[in-house]
């Protein structure tokens, strides 16, 4: 059982950001801080759980759709009047996943 849980990844949402935030270039860095990557984070992990991608039961390894998630991001940013252009929201989820291939949770599709 202890291996099991040693096997699990742990998702830091601080370290994440943090990440991200070195990963953007620096004049994305000067319109985007903490609360916009955290914002689309919050919405990216709410698009995971409409999709049923956050349950255990889910299949191991999942396809995500990244046109789908982005208009789905680019929509709550609308919606929810978060001042990220699209060009930025880009940028946020390519380090997320950029995060999620370092800790080994996301893969490239072949």
């Amino acid at each position: 059982m202890k291996k099991e849980e040693d096997d699990l990844i742990v998702y830091d949402e601080d370290k994440a950001v943090k990440f991200i935030l070195e990963y953007v270039s620096s004049e994305t860095k000067n319109k985007i801080g903490e609360d916009e990557v955290n914002y689309v984070l919050d919405v990216v992990y709410e698009y995971y759980e409409d999709n049923g991608l956050l349950e255990e039961e889910a299949v191991e390894e999942a396809s995500v759709d990244e046109e789908e998630m982005f208009q789905y991001v680019l929509k709550a940013a609308k919606k929810d009047k978060i001042n990220v252009s699209e060009d930025d929201i880009q940028l946020i989820l390519d380090g997320e996943f950029e995060f999620g291939r370092s800790l080994g949770i996301y893969e490239d599709e072949e």
